[in-house]
């Protein structure tokens, strides 16, 4: 076979031939960049794709940017047999989702009005119905279906050809048995890729390589922490019974799904707990390959599966498949570009909807690409969210046991990952959990969720009140009443120091943060259309030295965010994480300042100590960073304490603490009086589609500040643009007994208006609360006015409950609290 013909340079070589990397390609293509090289090291779909069931299903994602991408690759698939001659076997058969307990029965009805909201035309159905659509289904113990006519099935192999083909009749180069060996890199932008024939520049570098691209990351240093499981099918002989124009029927409790295949059942499992495949490394000539199946260990799931269709029992097995597919540590994709590597992309790890969502996910990565910038959220998929000790052997084989199982799971809102746990633990981890701290799994850290030393623990979730609720409830009221001590060691701490710090952070930040010394500022970083890329606090320290701090979840995208563009500023200024340096405790509530003073020789007094203020204390032998800021909406302190001497500080305080009633306090605790108060959460209830007066920020951006910042053309735009189109609203539930948590349908006057983004229970308010993103009327501005003059209601699980929506926080507006 004679080599093949490289070209020297490409604006962009994606890496992969599989439906993601096709797709990539294509939109790429579609959109204007022709210049596109895809390489795939054996035939196209060889890895992964050509195994897929080719489920498309919209139903039951509470997620909107992966709700939109299920849709978009739906219709793009459907119209792509016309496009390019290439049929891609889409069907659409419709699809059932069966709920066989209460609990599933209360999780897809909250799913079913957020999907309606999304566009999905979805129905709940009584279990007689379900057994006229699929008749050879067991349907007793079955409580409803959810069914969408629209959804079904394609051919992933057909889908990927088809993707490839329209790639290439729009001006992409395809080329088949081209491994890459390696990545050239300059300076820390990717710079081309390395082929046993040849070198090709790029501008842009692409990792679609699937179950092979923590690996190809690897050795760039790129932490890309997918791993490969046994996945398994089971293939029936031909039942005369069953008609290929049914719908598919899927029964996460019995961890299985059905649909026709050849005249038989293709019965599709996910078992609860799985089999990592090769932690060491995927074979590099591994290609349309299988893995020998493990009946032992598959048998029982096996017979629980086949028992909702009696039929497959007897009908004879044509096929055991095992195949591999990869699963990421959070069950969400690994997309963006990758923070070690500017201009090197990354997209991977789609957790078993590579094919629902792989068009989707191309059109989004194509645009983002192109534009600098996605269009979309993406704050819960990007690659920057992820951590290098997630790529480990141990993690992954650890993690990856339940990462599969949690597809057909019940996904109940207080559920945490119970594998792969304690690779992170503040210094007062071992004194909390003395105390009868629950604690959840903090982007890798542990954190103290609640406390009950009698029982803390969770033996089964609910969407309901639990064992713990009265436990929250207490720790509420005593950040409201009394004083509470929580760990935040979490927290994202950056120290930024140089001749240059003030001004490079003053450029990013929103608002000024080049004020006086000694004093804290709340700010957002944006991009140039004014979309939120950063919600945080910068303390200015000295003159040429800055405290940046930042939620866990924004951990590598804010340093990556702020390292780059002081870079390409060459502003002489150093960022040090100091995450792990400094432990942080947060001293809140009324009598937290009658706390302070008895630990410190510091003037607590108000006037010594103002809101906003910061400054170093003796606490003890130690030195504290002391700043005076709340994320509860009271009188508060954020203390900052070297590591070493933080066992030191925290029995300094409890031992005061017997005096002023100290309570240890949760992140629950944090959750509902943050919520009380409106304060937003990037990356929850805000993200990188928003702009910052959308967002209710406008507050905390200076547009008269000297030198102004990234941004504001944009921000200044939009003010003058008029009213704006949507803006985030606080949702308060009249009824103190209904829960809130995500995605709830927001009403205004009976009309769907918008979700709730993030939620919680407000203790003092009596109810639970929320923030929604909500639409701007078409007759006039979103403005008080027009919020009063309407009924609010929010849907929860079919049922609607009065509410109140506000501008303003519904808990101490005017901020006394917290100045006091």
């Amino acid at each position: 076979m004679s080599p093949p013909n490289l070209p020297q340079r490409a604006r962009v070589v994606v890496i992969g031939g599989g439906i993601i990397g096709c797709s990539v390609a294509y939109h790429l293509a579609h959109m204007g960049w022709k210049d596109v090289v895809l390489l795939e090291r054996d035939k196209l779909t060889s890895g992964t794709t050509w195994h897929a069931a080719g489920l498309m299903v919209t139903f039951g994602s509470t997620s909107e940017t992966s709700t939109e991408m299920r849709k978009y690759s739906c219709d793009l698939y459907e119209k792509l047999e016309a496009e390019t001659g290439q049929n891609t076997g889409f069907r659409r058969t419709g699809f059932i989702e069966v709920a066989a307990d209460r609990d599933r029965l209360e999780e897809y009805r909250r799913v079913s009005a957020f999907n309606r909201l999304m566009g999905i035309d979805v129905h709940e159905i009584s279990p007689t119905e379900v057994k006229d659509l699929f008749p050879l289904a067991n349907v007793e113990d079955l409580l409803a279906g959810f069914y969408v006519k629209e959804d079904g099935r394609a051919d992933p192999v057909g889908v990927t050809m088809a993707l490839a083909k329209g790639a290439r009749q729009a001006g992409a180069t395809i080329l088949e048995n081209v491994p890459v060996i390696g990545v050239k890199t300059k300076r820390g932008v990717a710079t081309g890729v390395i082929t046993p024939y040849g070198e090709i520049e790029a501008e842009y570098v692409v990792n679609c390589a699937g179950m092979w691209a923590r690996q190809l990351g690897e050795q760039l240093g790129v932490a890309i922490p997918n791993q490969a499981a046994e996945h398994y099918y089971l293939i029936t002989e031909r039942i005369p019974e069953l008609s290929k124009d049914w719908p598919v029927l899927e029964d996460p409790s019995s961890y299985v799904y059905f649909r026709e295949e050849v005249g038989g059942l293709m019965i599709g499992l996910f078992e609860p707990i799985c089999a990592p495949w090769n932690v060491r490394g995927i074979p590099e000539d591994f290609s349309f390959g299988e893995i020998q199946p493990d009946w032992d260990r598959m048998g029982p799931y096996v017979e629980k599966a086949m028992s909702r269709v009696p039929i497959s029992m007897t009908a004879g097995v044509k096929k055991f498949f095992c195949g591999p597919e990869s699963f990421t540590p959070d069950l969400r994709p690994i997309v963006g570009e990758a923070p070690e590597l500017k201009n090197y992309f990354v997209a991977a790890g789609l957790n078993s909807i590579g094919i629902l969502t792989g068009g989707g996910l191309g059109r989004v990565m194509a645009h983002w690409i192109i534009n600098g910038r996605p269009d979309v959220d993406v704050t819960a998929m990007n690659i920057d969210r992820l951590h290098h000790y997630q790529t480990t052997p141990e993690y992954r084989r650890t993690r990856t046991v339940e990462s599969l199982g949690m597809v057909y799971k019940c996904h109940y809102p207080t559920h945490t990952m119970t594998t792969a746990r304690g690779a992170k633990q503040s210094p007062f981890y071992e004194r909390l959990a003395a105390r009868g701290a629950y604690f959840r799994d903090v982007s890798g850290w542990e954190g103290a969720d609640w406390y009950k030393p009698e029982h803390p623990t969770i033996e089964q979730h609910s969407w309901e009140r639990q064992h713990w609720f009265p436990t929250w409830e207490a720790e509420h009221k005593a950040a409201r009443e009394g004083v509470i001590l929580m760990d935040m060691s979490f927290m994202s701490k950056f120290l930024v120091e140089g001749r240059d710090a003030g001004k490079a952070l003053n450029w990013l930040s929103a608002n000024h943060v080049d004020g006086p010394s000694g004093q804290i500022t709340y700010t957002q970083w944006l991009d140039e259309a004014g979309k939120l890329q950063a919600d945080l606090t910068v303390c200015k320290l000295a003159d040429e030295k800055f405290w940046v701090v930042a939620s866990d979840t924004a951990h590598r995208h804010v340093e990556t965010w702020m390292k780059r563009h002081l870079d390409a500023t060459d502003a002489r200024a150093h960022v040090a994480d100091l995450t792990a340096a400094y432990a942080q405790l947060n001293i809140q509530g009324p009598r937290s300042r009658e706390l302070m003073q008895r630990v410190t020789s510091a003037d607590m007094s108000n006037e010594a100590f103002p809101f906003r203020h910061a400054r170093e204390i003796d606490l003890g032998f130690a030195k504290v960073l002391c700043i005076r800021i709340t994320y509860l909406g009271e009188l508060g302190y954020e203390l900052y304490i070297p590591t070493e001497q933080a066992l030191h500080v925290y029995d300094r305080l409890i031992a005061a603490g017997e005096h002023v009633g100290l309570v240890h306090a949760g992140l629950k605790t944090l959750a509902s009086c943050r919520m009380e108060k409106g304060y937003r959460d990037y990356g929850h209830d805000i993200d990188n589609t928003d702009s910052v007066l959308e967002a209710g920020l406008g507050f905390a951006v200076d547009l008269k500040k000297e030198g102004g910042f990234l941004g504001k053309e944009a921000v200044v735009a939009q003010k003058a643009a008029g009213p704006l189109r949507k803006r985030l609203l606080q949702i308060f539930i009249k009824d103190p007994q209904p829960l809130l948590f995500h995605a709830e349908i927001v009403r205004r006057n009976g009309e769907p208006v918008g979700y709730i983004r993030a939620a919680s229970y407000g203790h003092t308010l009596g109810g639970a609360v929320g923030l929604a993103m909500i639409a701007a009327p078409a007759d006039g501005p979103l403005d008080q006015k027009w919020i009063d003059a309407g009924t609010w209601e929010v849907e929860i699980a079919n049922t609607r409950y009065p509410a109140l929506a506000s501008l303003k926080p519904l808990f101490d507006p005017e901020n006394k609290k917290i100045k006091q």
